[in-house]
């Protein structure tokens, strides 16, 4: 009989856990409308990736996104 493989402990505090939003998530902390989103989607300003049907957005691409328009308007 072999011994089972040698597992690795605390590899949750390793790995950073991606928090993904759907559209209307973002819809609603943007206080935007779903056409609004989706032209952010579609023109690249704001990160996303489609599972299956799915689209999702990575909290982090949501906060560079406002820190970017942030320092936008500040210019």
């Amino acid at each position: 009989m072999t011994p089972p493989p040698p597992t690795v402990l605390g590899t949750e505090a390793v790995l950073p856990v991606l928090d993904l939003l759907t559209v209307p998530q973002v819809m609603a902390r943007l206080q935007l409308g779903r056409s609004a989103v989706y032209d952010l989607l579609r023109s690249g300003q704001l990160a996303s990736i489609t599972l299956g049907r799915a689209r999702r957005i990575p909290t982090h691409a949501l906060t560079d996104f406002i820190h970017a328009r942030l320092e936008q308007e500040a210019a």
